[in-house]
């Protein structure tokens, strides 16, 4: 249910005062206390990339890929620098994202969604708005499910303009089935020109008609996933860049989401629009991104898999240029959304936590003060500076993220006592899950044990897919 203007305010004002009065030594209010706001609720806008590297922005350290405009919205908010995804894959962690909730509660575990998607008895976050009176908009990368029930019209998306699939060409398919095709609303789009152009184009005819209503918008580029495709005026911008395919997309998603921001300023709402900026897992192995000081990749639950970088701007409430340390992850979007526009659900069992008492200092610390990882076999806990990450049939190690975030100094047997509390912690959490509803085959799960095996010994790996030679060759097909 929406709450009326005056509500709302009393609401924020309430907030503001009691931030105002907190006086903490080590943490500080980053809220504005000057606007005021011009509507009472938010518009809400999740970009969610794909196969992003951590370090492959420039308010994330890059000096060879060019991200003015991410740069200039991530000085515009608050940069989450311990923040992470609920996967280290793109369904299941989309799947977390839009529910709130682990997705292993509902038996979303592996990749991909063998025709199954998202369970009839979770809701997202789009319901909820939908309910509220939102306008509701999807665009882009779905890979949620295939039925009709799993379609985004039928999950809280008045709108949606996208495709269904994992993956596709970023330029037309002649005959695109029907899960790679273009479409809004179930019916195909034709499209010419360079698919992040045309998602960008397109969310910005959903803020024109939203303009005088709040809208949620779901923006999920396919950028940058495989396969590596570029407009030849960008490859030419970048010809002699060492990782120019990227550079190019990574421009190319770039000036998009420059072009969402200024169609915001320019209707006089981006003051009031919350912008939520993060990948939906750590870069892959094969589309040139860089990891930088962490461990691992996507598919693999070190730091390189689920680290992921995480803006939140809001300008008429949250102060620009500031950075919080805390452990948050993408699971708090949900819980924190819905607080913002002051909507309150009953029986929604988020485990995403509500971040704006955090970022006003109402609260100090972690907002989790654990979080955990599960695909298949392997699985990760983390509870403070520790994390521990388990191989089934193989063995776990442990680290001090604080001393140790490239994860190489495995502690297990120096810190007994927190690795039992570790292993504790996990075998509780597991007992609340439901049993997988599907898996990946049994190919990706030799390269998955392969991987984490290797990692977990310091090695490098001998094969990162079921493409590799390496891979056929140890695994030969009987």
């Amino acid at each position: 249910m929406k709450l009326n203007s005056i509500c709302l305010s009393f609401f924020i004002l309430l907030v503001i005062s009691f931030s105002c009065k907190t006086k903490e030594t080590n943490s500080k209010n980053r809220l504005v206390t000057s606007k005021k706001l011009k509507n009472v609720q938010p518009n809400v806008i999740i970009i969610l990339i794909d196969d992003a590297g951590y370090v492959d922005f420039g308010f994330m350290g890059s000096e060879d890929l060019q991200t003015p405009n991410i740069d200039k919205l991530a000085k515009s908010g608050v940069v989450f620098t311990d923040a992470h995804v609920s996967a280290t894959v793109c369904a299941p962690s989309r799947a977390g994202l839009i529910t709130g909730k682990y997705q292993q509660r509902f038996g979303f575990e592996a990749n991909g969604t063998a025709g199954i998607g998202l369970s009839d008895n979770v809701t997202t976050i789009a319901n909820v708005f939908q309910k509220n009176g939102y306008n509701t908009y999807a665009l882009g990368k779905w890979h949620l499910g295939e039925d009709v029930s799993d379609h985004p019209n039928q999950r809280g998306f008045d709108d949606f303009y996208g495709f269904i699939s994992g993956s596709r060409s970023y330029f037309p398919i002649k005959n695109p089935s029907r899960n790679d095709m273009l479409q809004n609303n179930g019916e195909r789009v034709v499209f010419d020109g360079y698919m992040t152009d045309v998602l960008g184009d397109q969310s910005l005819k959903y803020i024109e008609d939203s303009k005088d209503q709040p809208f949620f918008m779901y923006l999920s580029y396919n950028a940058v996933h495989t396969p590596m495709h570029a407009k030849k005026e960008d490859l030419e911008k970048f010809k002699n860049h060492p990782r120019q395919k990227l550079a190019a997309m990574t421009w190319s998603l770039d000036k998009n989401i420059g072009k969402l921001t200024d169609k915001l300023e320019t209707l006089g709402v981006r003051d009031n629009t919350i912008i939520y900026f993060l990948s939906d897992n750590g870069g892959a192995h094969n589309n040139e991104s860089k990891t930088g000081p962490l461990k691992g990749w996507k598919g693999n639950n070190f730091e390189g898999g689920h680290r992921v970088p995480f803006v939140m701007s809001w300008p008429s409430i949250i102060k620009g240029n500031e950075k919080f340390n805390g452990l948050t992850s993408s699971l708090d979007i949900f819980a924190t959304s819905i607080a913002a526009a002051n909507i309150y659900e009953e029986n929604l069992e988020l485990d995403g936590v509500n971040l704006m008492p955090y970022l006003n200092n109402t609260k100090t610390g972690n907002p989790h003060k654990n979080l955990f990882w599960k695909k298949l076999e392997a699985s990760a806990i983390r509870t403070g500076n520790y994390k521990m990450i388990t191989l089934n049939n193989y063995g776990s190690v442990v680290y001090n993220l604080k001393e140790d975030l490239g994860e190489t100094r495995n502690i297990i047997n120096s810190k007994v006592s927190i690795s039992e509390n570790l292993k504790k912690t996990y075998k509780d959490w597991e007992k609340t899950l439901m049993k997988p509803l599907w898996d990946e085959g049994e190919s990706w799960l030799n390269v998955s044990n392969h991987i984490h095996q290797s990692l977990m010994e310091n090695k490098k790996t001998d094969y990162k897919d079921i493409w590799n030679p390496a891979y056929k060759k140890a695994h030969p097909k009987k």
